[in-house]
């Protein structure tokens, strides 16, 4: 069995020549030995690494011939879709997809998390919006994006949906990045503290409407200055 490592190379190499187009969707993939070679992998971890793609719906068995490469729209993957959408040339479309993502996902975890947040968890919330007032006033952008993450982050668990969290895991570095880039504006910043401020009310208060329509006003304010202070 090929080490793990080994095979997760190879599959990134390979996903990301799909991706770059050096190989086309619609087409046939390369013979094995061929891509073996080019990736510098045995036969068997190249093997393996197909058979993952496969599991994602980038690359599709045709029974008496070569593997074919799937248009992106027929992939299943959350690891691939996500990977394809920080690739060059996608970060608008992508910014904005995320973040339509987050509104579907987030609110819903709000309510909930109004409804089961425990003291643990409010003391939580308190801790990183603290931090991020800290973080921001001494323009230390990267502790105040890791604040801001810890903040949502626990409203997913206050959340108490283990299929929730899971859900959101694999866009944990698209988040990451994207907040990295918002949160290098001051206004930015200053937005999302006072958005966070009047969600922990809601949360604190217990009142699932009200922390619902706070995190539904706090995306809005996160897509405004998306696209009005970095995307243009």
């Amino acid at each position: 069995m090929p080490r793990p490592s080994r095979t997760h190379d190879a599959v990134d190499q390979l996903l990301d020549a799909i991706i770059d187009g050096t190989l086309t969707a619609g087409e046939q993939l390369p013979p094995e030995g061929q891509l073996a070679t080019e990736f510098g992998v045995s036969r068997l971890t190249l093997r393996e690494a197909v058979r993952l793609l496969q599991a994602q719906g980038v690359i599709v068995q045709v029974p008496g011939s070569r593997h074919r490469i799937a248009p992106v729209s027929e992939w299943t993957g959350m690891d691939a879709v996500v990977r394809h959408a920080r690739s060059a040339g996608q970060r608008r479309r992508s910014s904005l997809e995320l973040l339509e993502v987050r509104v579907m996902i987030e609110t819903g975890a709000a309510q909930l998390a109004a409804e089961r947040r425990t003291a643990e968890h409010l003391d939580a919330l308190e801790s990183s919006l603290q931090r991020m007032v800290a973080h921001h006033e001494a323009d230390e952008v990267d502790a105040f994006v890791a604040a801001d993450l810890e903040f949502h982050e626990t409203i997913l668990h206050a959340a108490e949906n283990r299929i929730l969290i899971a859900a959101m895991l694999p866009l944990t570095s698209m988040l990451a990045e994207t907040r990295g880039e918002t949160s290098a504006v001051a206004e930015i910043r200053e937005h999302a503290i006072a958005q966070h401020g009047k969600l922990l009310e809601a949360i604190r208060a217990g009142v699932p409407v009200a922390a619902r329509d706070a995190m539904w006003t706090h995306m809005m304010q996160t897509r405004d200055d998306l696209i009005a202070l970095v995307l243009d």
